[in-house]
């Protein structure tokens, strides 16, 4: 190949969204799709730039970060709501490629302490990000750091999602930060899904390697994952499921297991130099004990981002239902799910079937409905879904 042609394949790759240059051989196992059901789709506010994640105040009014290094107060989540935007110091933001201010996590006791958590992208690594709003919510002041030490490159596989576990861990997932040894060194942050200690970033008890004298393998709860966008928990149980970006195939939902190993490994071992993306996202010849994705898009992939779970009356038979944005597939996917957590159908509703763009943050509002960034980079929008 020469290098013209090789400079090709790249840029390509890059206009993808997430895919990579290698052409591993496919594992999907989607079923067949499910009948799509028709959703209410509403605008709550316009003229975002990059929309990321969305977090909800016991007020009613809502936090929307941007990956550029923006964060806005929506006065509700209701259609028309006024946009402020909030005083806050990025000056150490490394807003390139898919890096910035990522994942926003409202804490629990906001409405004593007003304080939220971001997590964002510097030269250095990623990192957890402690904030106080002001009660004007004209501001936010920077109260320190939960954690440091997620690797970042030049922005690529950057992750970055925040979820509450039903113990009030933090979950964190994390990208590979495109280094071939990430995913599969535990002594590092990168490729991972950390389960913290809320208040102090250290390992939340009950971590399956908590017994290490590395402070980093400490704070893992899975690891072998290449870009975890999505975390979302199921209402009434103990699962947690991730939605991750495969290579230039299957992207991957993986219903998580502590200490599970999910089987990314650019490197091979160690063995080739360079991010070799020709190897296939759940290795189960090198990895025998490799966790098996739930589902996995075979080809061609979607570009999974957010993840949520559709909760409540108001969804009649979608109640309980796993709600997954797409990047690349500019879409919103629906997957029901059996007891065990397996994929028993997928359905994709016309209203968000490449209507609205990339598709990014997904989250269950406190009023029920279901609430979803879109991530086109010019007059983004927050949208409101309910049945």
């Amino acid at each position: 190949m020469t290098k013209r042609s090789v400079a090709v394949v790249a840029v390509l790759a890059l206009a993808a969204g997430c895919s990579g240059q290698g052409s591993p051989q496919p594992q999907g196992n989607a079923p067949a799709a499910g009948r799509a059901p028709t959703l209410n789709v509403e605008v709550v506010t316009a003229g975002l730039t990059h929309g990321w994640d969305v977090g909800f105040l016991p007020d009613g009014k809502a936090l929307v970060t941007q990956r550029p290094g923006k964060l806005t107060l929506l006065s509700s989540t209701r259609p028309g709501a006024t946009a402020t935007a909030v005083q806050a110091d990025f000056a150490d933001l490394f807003a390139r490629s898919e890096g910035g201010l990522m994942g926003l996590l409202v804490h629990p006791a906001f409405a004593t302490n007003r304080r939220f958590v971001t997590c964002q992208t510097t030269q250095a690594d990623t990192r957890l990000v402690n904030w106080r709003l002001s009660e004007d919510g004209t501001r936010a002041e920077r109260t320190g750091n939960l954690l440091t030490g997620i690797p970042v490159s030049s922005g690529r596989h950057s992750g970055c999602r925040m979820e509450l576990a039903n113990d009030g861990s933090l979950l964190v997932g994390t990208g590979d930060a495109a280094r071939a040894a990430s995913a599969q060194d535990r002594n590092g942050l990168g490729g991972k899904v950390l389960r913290l200690d809320l208040e102090t970033g250290g390992p939340a008890p009950g971590n399956p390697f908590a017994g290490s004298a590395d402070p980093q393998e400490r704070l893992l709860w899975t690891y072998g994952h290449r870009n975890v966008q999505g975390l979302a928990k199921r209402p009434g149980t103990d699962q947690v499921f991730a939605a991750e970006h495969g290579p230039d195939v299957d992207d991957e939902v993986n219903l998580l297991r502590p200490g599970g190993n999910y089987g990314w490994d650019p490197s091979r071992g160690g063995t080739v130099g360079g991010y070799d993306e020709d190897v296939p996202m759940t290795d189960l010849r090198r990895f025998p004990d490799a966790v098996a994705a739930t589902w996995s898009s075979g080809s061609p992939t979607e570009a999974l981002c957010g993840a949520a779970f559709l909760s409540g009356l108001n969804w009649g038979d979608l109640d309980g239902t796993l709600a997954v944005t797409a990047l690349k597939g500019s879409k919103l996917m629906l997957f029901t799910l059996d007891p065990a957590g397996a994929v028993r159908q997928v359905a994709t509703p016309a209203e968000l079937n490449d209507t609205h763009g990339r598709l990014r943050g997904a989250r269950p509002g406190p009023d029920g409905a279901l609430y979803v960034t879109t991530s086109n980079g010019d007059d983004d929008k927050l949208l409101r879904i309910s049945r």
